[in-house]
């Protein structure tokens, strides 16, 4: 009997070198909205990076709630600089594929992007999501305000006890600062909401079905 290899995180020395410069142009507008995936941004937006597995699918669920200034999606959490979506699905960037929410707080709630995070993936897979695996594919949420900091953490909390009633395992979700985490490098131009061009395209269900 043959057993695959667990996903490990590579470490900076091994990871792959990368480059000083994007390989491939970033700048864009939004399919959907209608507004810029790099900003400028109105006043008063807040950011928050989500990382949930495949990001096509990912990405949809937060372009459709109201509030929403805009989404992208990119790599995030590693070492390799100005990565490429080849390099990243080798595992050896260190990234997870990842989702950025720009969004006006008084329009949509924190509480409303936490809850379609923890209930649209299952985040007790380690290094995966269901059929994906790999460390690219990976769990995360990285917070760019305490604000974020707190809600996140208390949230963690209140969807564990809601897993753990429902016989789910621990939550494995990599939780830590934006500045921590590293850059967020811009996908290339066809993985941008994906899904807005491609409505048929892979978007695999990975939600455990357990409501927040």
């Amino acid at each position: 009997m043959f057993f695959r290899t667990a996903p490990h995180m590579v470490t900076l020395d091994d990871a792959l070198p990368g480059r000083q410069e994007p390989a491939f142009d970033t700048a864009g507008v939004h399919r959907v909205l209608g507004t810029p995936i790099q900003g400028p941004f109105p006043e008063g937006t807040q950011v928050l990076y989500v990382a949930m597995g495949c990001f096509w699918g990912e990405e949809k669920h937060f372009w459709q709630l109201p509030g929403v200034v805009t989404t992208a999606v990119g790599y995030m959490g590693g070492f390799t600089p100005n990565p490429t979506y080849e390099e990243t699905c080798t595992g050896q960037t260190g990234h997870t594929e990842t989702v950025m929410i720009a969004y006006d707080p008084e329009q949509v709630q924190l509480g409303t992007l936490l809850e379609t995070f923890w209930t649209q993936h299952d985040p007790t897979q380690v290094h995966r999501q269901g059929n994906d695996r790999g460390t690219q594919y990976r769990s995360a949420i990285y917070w760019t305000t305490p604000e974020q900091r707190d809600a996140i953490e208390a949230s963690r909390e209140r969807y564990q006890e809601r897993l753990t009633q429902a016989g789910y395992g621990e939550i494995a979700t990599e939780i830590r600062p934006a500045s921590e985490a590293g850059p967020f490098w811009y996908a290339e131009p066809y993985h941008q909401q994906y899904l807005a061009w491609n409505p048929t395209g892979y978007c695999p269900a990975h939600a455990t079905g357990v409501t927040f």
